[in-house]
């Protein structure tokens, strides 16, 4: 299920800028470790401080066909998503990011906090193109999500395994 928000172009270009500046600093600060978790939990911070519109930022590791939290930003996550359900594990089968622009929409989404209202999801894929992460971003907005977020969170999640 994915939704097409339309900001204004005033509001789209701020994040594009914002998006941008936080690329060249993590692929600077990347650098310093090829570990994906170290990895993984420096994005999360990043994007969580610097983005005012992000509620939940982390990564559900997918091991053993389970997606297990990982490295994340904000309330308590839930340990283990139930297979199949909700937006991450629809990023995982499809293969293909999913923007939600109201998650209490969304069939079978799973609250692991009832305050968030929209959602991101990223499929993080290691050298080999194959998926090892899923990289879920909430917030406690509806709608806050647009294409702007996903092709920049895209590019972000490529400095994972890279």
């Amino acid at each position: 299920m994915r939704s097409r928000i339309l900001l204004n172009p005033m509001e789209n270009k701020k994040k594009e800028g914002r998006y941008q500046r936080i690329y060249l600093q993590l692929e600077q600060l990347l650098q310093k470790t090829d570990d994906p978790i170290a990895r993984m939990a420096s994005v999360c911070a990043v994007l969580h401080h610097k983005m005012d519109h992000y509620f939940w930022t982390g990564f559900y590791l997918y091991r053993d066909d389970k997606l297990i939290v990982g490295p994340y930003q904000g309330p308590v996550a839930c340990q283990e998503l139930e297979r199949n359900r909700g937006v991450c594990w629809a990023s995982v089968n499809s293969g293909e990011p999913q923007l939600v622009a109201d998650v209490h929409a969304f069939p079978g989404h799973i609250a692991c906090d009832s305050r968030s209202s929209s959602e991101i999801t990223i499929p993080v894929l290691d050298r080999e193109h194959v998926i090892r992460a899923i990289l879920d971003v909430d917030s406690d907005r509806p709608g806050a999500f647009s294409d702007v977020d996903r092709i920049a969170l895209e590019r972000i999640a490529g400095l994972v395994y890279a």
